[in-house]
C-alpha cells in the first residue's frame, strides 16, 4: 500500500509543485508524480513512508489555495471490505472503538498499524461491501474525544465482483487463514490479543505509571506497540488496581518490565523499603495447568527464573471475579523472565481449550461457539459491553472474554445468552437424556443456596437438570439427570465438571473424571460394541474415555440398554457424540424404504 492518491488538487498545480511539497516535508517518493485534472498519483518507497505522507499532508497542507487530501490509492475493483481508520485518540478505550465499528456490521479483523504518530491507526475488514461502505460514510470525520476520524479504503486483493452480504452480530475474529496475495492480512499485531496480560499494581503507584498528563503511559504504549488500560475506577478505595495490556507476547512482556521499573523507582523515591512483587492475574481455568502435575510446571519456572511464585487460593474467587493472583518475587530481571514463562503457559492452555472447542463444533453440526459463551472467539472476540449488560463497576471487566468458560461455573449466566440462530438449532435437535454421576458430597454445591445454582445452570444450558434421590443412605455417588439437545448437554455437563473442580471435590493434581450413562436402543447395542468389540475399542482409543456396554443387560420398558462412559469432560463428550452418531446411523438404516410403485401421476393438459 505504497501508492498514494492526492485529491483536491488545484488546476494550476504541476508535478513540480507536488515534488516541492514532498521535498519540503522530507517525504521521499520513488516515481514521478502523475497529475490529472483535480487529482494526482505518486509511488512511495514503502508503506511506512506512504502512511507518513498521509499523516503529515492530508487536510493540513495547501497548494494554490486548496487543502490537499492524501490517501491510499485503491482501484475500484479493490474497494471492497477493507478500511483504514486514522487519527484515533491515543487514550481511546479499544472496547469503545470495537462497539463503534460493530454498529455498521460484522468486523472480521481489526489490526493495528505501527506509525510514528501520537494517534492510532487501524486496518479493519468488514464481512460485506455494504457494511464497509456504510462505516466509511458514517465514520469519516466522526468526532471522538475531539479527534476527527479519517477513513479510507485500502486495497483488498481478495475482492470479487460479487461479495455476498453477511449479517449478524459482530465477531472480532478472522475467518480462516488469509488468502494468498491478501496484503497485510494478519501481518500486523492485533489490537487485542486473545490472552491479554493482566497485572495488579499498588494504587499508590498508579499516578507514577500514568505520568504527568499521561506522558509516561503514552511513552510505554508507543515503545511497546501495546494498548494499556489502567482500571482506576474499579474497586474504589482498594489497595491495588488492575492493569490490562493488549499486545503481542513480546509487547506485553516489554510493557510489564517498564511498569515494574517505574514502581521500583517510585518505591525508592518515596522511601518504601518493602519488596514490590509482580502480580499477574490469570483466569482460574488455566491455573491448574500452570501449576502442573505435582506442581512441576511452577517449580520449573521458579528454578529457571530464580523467583518465588505463589498463587492465591480458590476461596478468593467471587461471582464476578474468576481470576487468581500469581505473585512473583525476585529481582527485576528474574520477574521479567518469570512473566514470560507464566504467560506462555497460560496462552498455551487457552489455545488448547479453543482447539478442543472447535473439535466439539465439528461433532455437533451447527454448534455456535460464539453464542455458547464458553470461550471467546478465535481472536479474542468476547462480548463487548455494548452487547450484554455487564457486571457492576467493581467487576474485573478487563477479563470479560473469559467470564463464561465451560470450566468456570462461578460466572453469571447473563454473559452467555444464546443467539437466535443457536437457540433455533437447539430446538431442532432431538433431545437426549444423560445420567451423570457426581460425588454425593457435591450435591449441595450443584444445587446452591435455595436451589439458585442449579436454576441458573438450567437456564444457561437450556436443559432440564435434576438430582435423583439417593439409592441408599450411605451412597457415595448421586445421579444428575440432564435432558436436552447436544448443545445443552455440552454446556450443562461442562459446568458441572468445572464446579466440582472449583469446589475442591477433586485435588489440585487430580483430573476430574466422571461416569456418564446414556441409553441406547437394544437393537443398536451390538453396533456400539462391534464385531469382537472392535467398535467400542476404537471408540476408547479415539476419545480416551472408558466405554462399557455391560453384557447380559435386560432391556427396560422402552427396549433400551445402558452404555457407561467414564473420562474427563472432552473425552466424555466425544464418546457421547460418537455413540449418538452410531444410533442415528442404525435408525436411518432401519427406516422402511419408499415403495417403488407410488400413486398414479396425472399430467396436466
Amino acid at each position: 500500500m505504497n501508492k498514494l492518491y492526492i485529491g483536491n488538487v488545484s488546476e494550476q498545480a504541476s508535478a513540480l509543485d507536488l515534488e516541492s511539497i514532498f521535498e519540503e516535508w522530507k517525504i521521499p517518493f520513488s516515481a514521478p508524480f502523475l497529475v490529472k485534472s483535480g487529482y494526482a498519483f505518486v509511488d512511495c518507497p514503502d508503506e511506512k513512508v506512504a502512511m507518513r505522507a498521509i499523516d503529515i499532508l492530508s487536510g493540513k497542507v495547501e497548494l494554490h489555495g486548496k487543502v490537499l487530501e492524501v490517501e491510499h490509492s485503491v482501484p475500484k475493483r479493490q474497494r471492497s471490505c477493507k478500511l483504514q481508520i486514522r487519527n484515533i485518540p491515543p487514550h481511546m478505550q479499544w472496547e469503545v472503538l470495537d462497539g463503534l465499528l460493530a454498529q455498521y456490521g460484522t468486523v472480521e479483523s481489526c489490526e493495528q498499524v505501527n506509525t510514528d504518530t501520537e494517534t492510532a491507526v487501524v486496518n479493519v475488514r468488514y464481512a460485506a461491501k455494504d457494511q464497509a461502505r456504510e462505516a466509511m460514510d458514517k465514520l469519516n470525520g466522526f468526532l471522538m474525544e475531539n479527534y476527527a476520524l479519517k477513513v479510507s479504503y485500502i486495497p483488498d486483493e481478495t475482492a470479487t465482483a460479487d461479495t455476498p452480504a453477511v449479517g449478524g452480530r459482530r465477531g472480532f475474529n478472522s475467518r480462516g487463514p488469509p488468502r494468498q496475495g491478501s496484503p497485510n492480512l494478519g501481518a500486523r499485531p492485533k489490537l487485542q490479543s486473545d490472552v491479554p496480560l493482566r497485572m495488579l499494581v499498588p494504587t499508590q503507584f498508579v499516578g507514577a505509571i500514568i505520568g504527568k498528563e499521561g506522558a509516561t503511559i503514552r511513552n510505554i504504549t508507543k515503545q511497546t506497540h501495546s494498548k494499556i488500560d489502567i482500571h482506576r475506577k474499579e474497586n474504589a478505595g482498594a489497595a491495588e488496581k488492575p492493569i490490562t495490556v493488549h499486545s503481542t507476547p513480546e509487547g506485553c512482556s516489554s510493557a510489564c518490565r517498564n511498569i515494574m521499573e517505574i514502581m521500583q523507582k517510585e518505591a525508592i523515591d518515596t522511601k518504601i523499603t518493602e519488596e514490590i512483587p509482580l502480580k499477574i492475574l490469570a483466569h482460574n481455568n488455566f491455573v491448574g495447568r500452570l501449576i502442573g502435575k505435582e506442581g512441576r510446571n511452577l517449580k520449573k519456572i521458579e528454578q529457571d527464573t530464580d523467583t518465588k511464585i505463589t498463587i492465591s487460593p480458590l476461596q478468593d474467587l467471587t461471582l464476578y471475579n474468576p481470576e487468581r493472583t500469581i505473585t512473583v518475587k525476585g529481582t527485576l530481571d528474574a520477574c521479567s523472565k518469570a512473566e514470560e514463562e507464566v504467560m506462555k503457559k497460560i496462552r498455551e492452555s487457552y489455545e488448547n481449550d479453543v482447539a478442543a472447542m472447535h473439535l466439539q463444533s465439528n461433532l455437533i453440526p451447527g454448534l455456535n461457539l460464539n453464542a455458547l459463551g464458553l470461550f471467546p472467539g478465535a481472536a479474542g472476540g468476547g462480548m463487548s459491553p455494548s452487547v450484554v449488560s455487564g457486571p457492576p463497576a467493581g467487576a474485573q471487566a478487563g477479563y470479560q472474554s473469559f467470564g463464561c468458560s465451560v470450566f468456570g461455573s462461578e460466572v453469571p449466566f447473563w454473559a452467555s445468552t444464546l443467539s437466535s440462530s443457536s437457540t433455533a438449532f437447539s430446538a431442532q435437535m432431538e433431545s437426549e437424556t444423560v445420567h451423570l454421576f457426581i460425588p454425593a458430597l457435591a450435591v449441595g454445591a450443584i444445587i446452591g443456596k435455595q436451589g439458585q445454582h442449579i436454576k441458573q445452570l438450567s437456564r444457561f444450558a437450556g436443559a432440564s437438570i435434576k438430582i435423583a434421590p439417593a439409592d441408599e443412605v450411605d451412597a457415595k455417588q448421586r445421579m444428575v439427570i440432564i435432558t436436552g439437545p447436544p448443545e445443552a448437554q455440552f454446556k450443562a455437563q461442562g459446568r458441572i465438571f468445572g464446579k466440582l473442580k472449583e469446589e475442591n471435590f477433586f485435588g489440585p493434581k487430580e483430573e476430574v473424571k466422571l461416569e456418564a450413562h446414556i441409553k441406547v436402543p437394544s437393537f443398536a447395542a451390538g453396533r456400539v460394541i462391534g464385531k469382537g468389540g472392535k467398535t467400542v475399542n476404537e471408540l476408547q482409543n479415539l476419545t480416551s474415555a472408558e466405554v462399557v456396554v455391560p453384557r447380559d443387560q435386560t432391556p427396560d420398558e422402552n427396549d433400551q440398554v445402558v452404555v457407561k462412559i467414564t473420562g474427563h469432560f472432552y473425552a466424555s463428550q466425544l464418546a457421547q457424540r460418537k455413540i449418538q452418531e452410531i444410533i442415528s446411523q442404525v435408525r436411518r438404516q432401519q427406516q422402511p424404504k419408499p415403495s417403488a410403485t407410488g400413486p398414479p401421476v396425472t399430467r396436466r393438459k
